[in-house]
């Protein structure tokens, strides 16, 4: 099985599978209305020719929408001894949906946004794991790093 792309017509469903992950987090307290303001990013990104979000999905088995799905931005930042190029990659917005799990499913959108970071002479890629989603990203090559991440949330 092979991931594909997502184009414009997508947006929609990257939008519902978003809403699947973030309610994993079990946080309380929020509405939807992220999800128009989410959805117009993704028609802007995703009808670029060269646009700086990649996303990857498997579609439903049967039809129906999607089962899963990747997404990931490269970041120019200054270079360093061990990136020269300062490209980092960020993933982030990997989910499946839960009745398809345990297929493979995304094992191949991660592989498909790893190989476009690639094609982009991204270095260094990022992300933040799920305990359930750890042993996936570790069997893909990633491991945790020394440096201690922070958040300032500005509103």
């Amino acid at each position: 099985m092979t991931a594909r792309p997502a184009t414009p017509a997508d947006a929609d469903e990257l939008v519902r599978l978003r809403a699947v992950m973030l309610r994993s987090f079990e946080q309380t307290g929020w509405n939807d209305d992220w999800r128009e303001p989410a959805r117009r990013t993704l028609l802007d990104q995703l009808g670029r020719a060269d646009p700086s979000l990649g996303a990857f999905v498997v579609d439903r088995p049967g039809g129906g929408g999607l089962a899963a799905c990747a997404l990931g931005n490269v970041d120019l930042r200054l270079g360093n001894p061990y990136n020269r190029s300062g490209l980092v990659g960020y993933v982030y917005n990997v989910v499946t949906d839960p009745d398809m799990r345990r297929r493979g499913f995304s094992r191949a959108c991660m592989t498909a946004l790893i190989e476009w970071f690639r094609e982009r002479g991204v270095h260094a890629v990022d992300l933040r794991a799920s305990a359930g989603g750890e042993p996936l990203y570790e069997s893909l090559g990633f491991r945790r790093s020394a440096e201690p991440g922070m958040r300032l949330k500005l509103r």
